[in-house]
C-alpha cells in the first residue's frame, strides 16, 4: 500500500475536507491501559495525524482482559507494543513515544506542545494530578479524562459531560472497579466516548 492510496481511501471514507482536519491534527494519550489502549487504536483508525503516547508501563497477563495487547506482548513495554499495533492500522501515523511516569515535575515539559489531551490514568489521584495540572499550566487545552467504567452495568449510564468550558468527562461518574472489577465492553465503550469527542474538537473547530 503507498501512501497515496492510503490517502485515496480515506478521502473517500470521510470527505476530503474532513481527512484534511484530521491529518492535520495532534492528540495526547496519557495512560495505554484499558482506556488509553483503545482509545489510541480508535484514533489510529479515525486517521489522526500524530499520536503522542505516553506510559511508563509494560503489558502484564492481567492486562489481557480488557486491553489492546496480546500474550506475545507480555513483558514489553506498551508505548512499544502500541506503537508497532498502530502502525500496522495506520502505516503513515506519526507516533510520538514517551515510556515516562507523568508526574508534577515534568507535566509541563511532557504536554507543552499539545493542544487535545486524553487522560487515561487507572488511580484516582494519578487522574487528578493530570487533570489539575493540565488545567493549570495550559489554559487553552482540552483534557478529556475517564471516570466510573467498571462492571457490566447497563452501557447507556456511560456518557460525556462539559464539566468546564475546556474539561470533560466520560464514564458513569460511580461505579467502583475495586467492587466489582474491569469487564473490557463498558472500559472499550467509555474509551469510545473518549475518542468520540476529541473527533468533535477537531472537525467541530
Amino acid at each position: 500500500m503507498t501512501r497515496e492510496e492510503y490517502h485515496a481511501i480515506c478521502d473517500k471514507r470521510f470527505g476530503e475536507e474532513v481527512y484534511d482536519k484530521l491529518r492535520d491534527s495532534r492528540v495526547a494519550v496519557a495512560g495505554l491501559g484499558g482506556l488509553g489502549s483503545h482509545i489510541a487504536v480508535m484514533l489510529a483508525r479515525s486517521c489522526i495525524g500524530t499520536l503522542h503516547l505516553i506510559d511508563f508501563d509494560v503489558v502484564d497477563i492481567s492486562n489481557l482482559n480488557r486491553q489492546e495487547y496480546y500474550v506475545s506482548h507480555i513483558g514489553r513495554p506498551k508505548t512499544e507494543c502500541m506503537r508497532e499495533k498502530l502502525l500496522e492500522i495506520n502505516p503513515f501515523l506519526n507516533i510520538i513515544t514517551n515510556q515516562v511516569k507523568v508526574t508534577e515535575d515534568n507535566l509541563k515539559e511532557l504536554f507543552q506542545k499539545e493542544s487535545i489531551v486524553c487522560e487515561a490514568f487507572d488511580r484516582a489521584d494519578q487522574k487528578a494530578m493530570l487533570v489539575n495540572g493540565l488545567l493549570a499550566a495550559f489554559p487553552d487545552i482540552q483534557v478529556i479524562s475517564g471516570s466510573g467504567m467498571a462492571g457490566y452495568g447497563d452501557a447507556n449510564e456511560i456518557t460525556t459531560k462539559k464539566l468546564f468550558s475546556n474539561f470533560y468527562q466520560c464514564g458513569d461518574g460511580v461505579t467502583d472497579s475495586q467492587n466489582v472489577g474491569l469487564m473490557a465492553p463498558r472500559v472499550s465503550i467509555c474509551a469510545g466516548h473518549q475518542a468520540n469527542k476529541v473527533l468533535q474538537l477537531i472537525l467541530d473547530k
